[in-house]
C-alpha cells in the first residue's frame, strides 16, 4: 500500500505501534457475526478494513434494541461496536451500477476482499472472483458461506446454529442420554471466521512471493466439523455414535458444574489423576464418604459418578463459589467460578491481561469493547478506532482515495449510490 494514502492516519493515535498487516487495504463486504469478524481481526492486526455497508439492507446487528431512547438506532448496538471496531464505514447500494462501478475502482486499490452472501451473490451483482482477478491479480478474495459455493447443500439456507446440527456438533450437547439440546451460540460463525483469517493471511504470504492472488472458499460447515475430531475417530475406531453426555467426561470424576451458596452460583471442579482425588478429599477435610471403596479409583468413581456428583454438590451449596475455588485450587484441583458477563468485565486477572478496552462511541459513551485473543511482542495487535458510524468516511474514501469531487459524492448521495 506504499503508493496510496492510508485513510486511517488521520484518525489513529500518532503513538499507536504499526500492526503486523499494516499497509494492507481490505474490502470488507462481510456482515453480521461470521462476516464481521475476520475484518476486526485484520483492523486490529493494522490492515485498513474498508467495511461496506448499505440502507438498502442493513446489516442485522445494526437494528437491534436501542441502549439509550427508545428509538431505533443503528448506532447503538454493543455487538455491532465489538466486531466492527477498527473500521472505516463506506455505504455502496450495489443494486446502482454506479456503485458497482465504485466497488471496482476501490478494488484496484485494495489487497483483501471478504463477503460472506449467499453462494452467488456477488457474482450477480457484477464483483465475483473473476472480475475482480481481472481488476488486480492480485487481488486474495475470501466467500464465507455455511456450506461452500459448490455441492449439493450449496443454497441450503442456514444460520450458525444450524451449521451447528449439520455438522453433528448439536448430536452430542445435552443431559446424559436425553434428547440433544445443541449448542445455542454462534461456534459456527466464529469457527468460520477464524479459519478464515489463517487462510486470509495465507494467501497473502503467497501473493507476496507471486504476485498472484487467490480465491478462499471457506465453508462454516467444514470449520465447524474440524473441531469434532474426537466423536468422528471414536465411530471410525469402534463404530460407536458419540451421543448426548451431559457435563460428564469418559475420563475424568467428579466432572461438572455443582451448585454453590448464592444465587444462580455454580462451580466448575474437574478431577483427572488419584493426586488430584486426594487433594479435593484433603480440601473438603476428609468426609467420610470419601473413604467407601465405590470411590477408591478412578475407574470406580467413574463407575459411581452420579452419586458421587450428588455428594460433592452437598458440600459445594454451603460455600461461596469464589471460596472453594481459593481452597481446592491450594490442594492442586482443577476449580474455577463459572462467571457471567460481569465476572468478565471485572476479573483482577482479566483486567491485568487487559480483556477488554474502554473505547469510547460517539453515540454510546465508553463501553467495553473485547481485545484481540494474542498478543505480539513486536508488532503487538490494538483496537485503533471505534466502530464506525454507517458511511462516516464515504468522504475520506471516495473523495481521499478515488479523488470523486465533494459535489459528486453529493449527488451520488442524493441517487442513493452512496446510500
Amino acid at each position: 500500500m506504499n503508493d496510496r494514502v492510508s485513510a486511517q492516519e488521520n484518525e489513529q493515535d500518532q503513538n499507536t505501534p504499526e500492526g503486523p498487516l499494516s499497509g494492507y487495504r481490505v474490502l470488507d463486504f462481510g456482515w453480521v457475526l461470521a462476516g464481521a469478524l475476520p475484518g476486526m481481526i485484520l483492523a486490529d492486526m493494522g490492515a485498513e478494513v474498508l467495511k461496506v455497508e448499505t440502507h438498502q439492507r442493513m446489516d442485522y446487528m445494526r437494528l437491534g434494541r436501542p441502549i439509550v431512547g427508545d428509538e431505533p438506532d443503528p448506532e447503538q448496538h454493543p455487538l455491532f461496536h465489538n466486531v466492527n471496531r477498527g473500521k472505516l464505514s463506506i455505504t455502496l447500494n450495489t443494486t446502482k451500477p454506479e456503485a458497482v462501478e465504485l466497488a471496482k475502482k476501490l478494488v484496484a486499490h485494495c489487497d483483501v476482499v471478504i463477503e460472506n452472501f449467499s453462494p452467488g451473490v456477488m457474482d450477480r451483482i457484477g464483483l465475483g472472483y473473476e472480475v475482480l482477478s481481472a481488476i488486480k491479480p492480485g487481488i486474495v478474495m475470501a466467500s464465507i458461506s455455511s456450506n461452500g459455493q459448490s455441492g449439493p447443500l450449496r443454497d441450503l439456507r442456514a444460520y450458525a446454529p444450524s451449521i451447528g446440527a449439520l455438522a453433528g456438533l448439536d448430536s452430542t450437547l445435552g443431559y446424559d442420554g436425553e434428547r440433544p439440546l445443541g449448542l445455542k451460540h454462534a461456534y459456527a460463525d466464529i469457527s468460520g471466521a477464524l479459519h478464515s483469517v489463517f487462510a486470509v493471511v495465507s494467501a497473502l504470504r503467497q501473493c507476496k512471493q507471486t504476485g498472484q492472488g487467490q480465491y478462499i472458499d471457506l465453508s462454516m460447515l467444514r470449520a465447524t466439523v474440524a473441531t469434532m475430531g474426537a466423536g468422528l475417530m471414536e465411530y471410525e475406531m469402534t463404530g460407536r455414535v458419540m451421543g448426548t453426555k451431559g457435563n460428564h467426561d469418559p475420563v475424568m470424576a467428579p466432572y461438572g458444574n455443582y451448585p454453590c451458596q448464592g444465587e444462580d452460583a455454580w462451580v466448575s471442579i474437574a478431577v483427572r489423576t488419584d493426586e488430584e482425588w486426594r487433594g479435593l478429599t484433603e480440601g473438603m477435610d476428609n468426609p467420610p464418604w470419601c473413604d467407601e471403596e465405590k470411590f477408591a479409583s478412578r475407574y470406580s468413581r467413574l463407575e459411581n459418578r452420579r452419586e458421587l456428583d450428588d455428594k460433592l454438590a452437598e458440600w459445594t451449596r454451603q460455600r461461596p463459589p469464589e471460596d472453594i475455588t481459593e481452597l481446592l485450587q491450594s490442594h492442586g484441583v482443577a476449580a474455577i467460578p463459572v462467571m457471567g458477563a460481569e465476572d468478565r468485565l471485572f476479573n483482577p486477572h482479566f483486567r491485568a491481561r487487559g480483556l477488554y478496552s474502554d473505547i469510547e462511541h460517539p453515540s454510546l459513551g465508553a463501553e467495553p469493547i473485547y481485545n484481540i485473543m494474542w498478543n505480539l511482542e513486536r508488532t503487538p495487535p490494538s483496537i485503533r478506532r471505534h466502530a464506525p458510524l454507517m458511511g462516516e468516511h464515504n468522504g475520506q474514501i471516495f473523495g481521499g482515495l478515488l479523488g470523486v469531487a465533494e459535489r459528486e459524492i453529493a449527488q451520488l448521495e442524493e441517487e442513493q449510490v452512496l446510500w
